[in-house]
Formats: C-alpha cells, structure tokens, sequence
C-alpha cells in the first residue's frame, strides 16, 4: 500500500472533480464510494481513495493505494497530483500523454 500527499489552491469539490475526470479516463476505474471530501474508485489496475480537506487557503489532498509505488496505478495518481495547481492561479499544463 502507497500513500501520497500535496497541498493545492482547490477547493475539495474541485479536487473531487478533477479525480472524476482523470482517474476513469486513464484508468478504466470506476467510483465505488464518494462523500463531501473523498472518493473511492476501483478497477483491474487497483484501488485508489482521494480525500481532500481544505486547511485555510489550501487543500490537504491525500491518495492511499493498495497497490506498490511502482504499479501503473501509482504512477498515474502521481501524475493527478501533479495536475492540481500549487499556488491560486497556476496554469497547470497537461504533459506528453495526460487527458485534456
């Protein structure tokens, strides 16, 4: 199991979001459970839970796995991670293969 952390200028519903928009794209994973400031999803490639928790002006995002740290499925959450602007107004570029 793997476990990684960042801190972003989303809001938790936004981060939610954009989990929704990159996990099942790249993945093939499905949302098996969801509250207010988490989400579960699962799929042949594992299972990933996100939870976000805003903390002042920034979110807490925190990704668990259950697979090791050199699975596809951890190498792509990494990737979601990077995707979330650090500082309020960050344009995040997408890289060489990442959904648009």
């Amino acid at each position: 199991m793997a476990g990684y952390q960042r801190k972003t200028a989303y809001s938790p519903r936004e981060v939610l979001e954009k989990a929704e928009e990159f996990l099942p794209k790249l993945l093939g994973l499905s949302r098996s459970k969801e509250s207010s400031h988490a989400a579960t999803y699962n799929g042949a490639e594992g299972t990933v839970t996100i939870s976000a928790h805003r903390h002042g002006p920034y979110t807490d995002v925190v990704a668990q796995t259950d697979r090791l740290r050199t699975s596809r499925l951890d190498y792509e959450v990494q990737r979601f991670l990077n995707q979330l602007p650090y500082e309020p107004g960050d344009v995040v570029e997408p890289g060489p293969g990442d959904p648009t």
